[in-house]
């Protein structure tokens, strides 16, 4: 069984600041961090420390950025297609992270937008039924659903974290076997302000499986057999970044290796993971090692 995480890869750099700026405003930061980043990075790196065989289909520029990305994901047990780069700059991952340990992001998708359908289709030539094809929301939304409507024909079992979310992904939950939220996704996908309500809407709109992520109040897993909540973990924060990206991966391992659906069990490892990030500062140099993981999931 593999994975294919079908996504992103930037550089981040992290800013400290008091506060978030107003329009027309200038403000004074602290740059404190420059690691790998991107969601589809971060899951795929988190996926394969757990032990899962992991391919990371995403694309880097032919500048030195793109070297710098190429050579921090060859330290980790996954593969990277395609093998070229393509010709633009590497995209990148501005952080601002707040005095009160939360952050707002801004991302560029030049090297992703240079990653095409043909391109992605060449590489999922390698998937068998049963396999998992796992998307973010970096990618426009023709491309998305070209990919999880591939995927739906290759028997691939499909995964979608739609961040940043667009309002046109509601129309894709059909295909889509497990979804994973936060709670604004939730409501905006699920067209409604009650939480339980928009996820049941969810559901009801096709998804296999809803997990919602609700920061320092848990997690909720939603299915056919009813409403399951698990508590946040406590944890002293640094940083939030990557925090989301470390639940879902945690998560989705701890139910493919057990060869099972996605069980409360599985939402608290992920939660016991996503701990560790939150109590440390930056993004890859944040995420929990091998040796981390392989007790968590025990």
């Amino acid at each position: 069984m593999q994975v294919f995480v079908i996504g992103n890869i930037s550089v981040d750099e992290t800013y400290l600041i008091n506060d978030l700026p107003q329009k027309g405003s200038s403000i004074h930061g602290a740059k404190t961090h420059q690691d790998l980043g991107g969601k589809g990075a971060n899951q795929a790196i988190i996926l394969s420390r757990c032990g899962i065989n992991t391919i990371l289909i995403a694309a880097i520029g032919n500048d030195n950025q793109g070297h710098w990305c190429k050579e921090k994901i060859e330290q980790e047990r996954l593969t990277l297609r395609p093998n070229s780069p393509r010709d633009c700059r590497t995209d990148t991952s501005l952080i601002l992270n707040c005095a009160d340990g939360d952050n707002a992001n801004i991302t560029t998708t030049t090297a992703a937008d240079a990653l095409s359908i043909n391109d992605i289709e060449q590489e999922l030539l390698l998937s068998k039924p049963g396999d998992v094809v796992l998307q973010q929301g970096n990618f426009s939304h023709q491309k998305t659903e070209a990919i999880f409507s591939l995927a739906r024909q290759k028997g691939l079992t499909t995964v979608f974290n739609p961040s940043p979310v667009k309002d046109t992904f509601a129309e894709l939950l059909p295909l889509i076997d497990i979804l994973v939220v936060n709670q604004l996704e939730a409501q905006r996908l699920g067209h409604a302000d009650d939480i339980l309500l928009a996820a049941h809407a969810l559901l009801n709109a096709g998804v296999g499986q809803a997990v919602v992520t609700l920061g320092a109040e848990g997690s909720m897993l939603l299915n056919a057999t009813g409403v399951t909540r698990v508590a946040a973990e406590p944890v002293s924060v640094k940083d939030t970044t990557g925090a989301g990206d470390t639940f879902l991966a945690v998560m989705l391992a701890s139910s493919l290796l057990r060869q099972s659906p996605l069980t409360a069990a599985d939402l608290h490892r992920a939660a016991r993971a996503s701990s560790i990030t939150i109590g440390r500062t930056g993004t890859l140099s944040a995420f929990p090692t091998q040796i981390e993981l392989v007790q968590i999931l025990k």
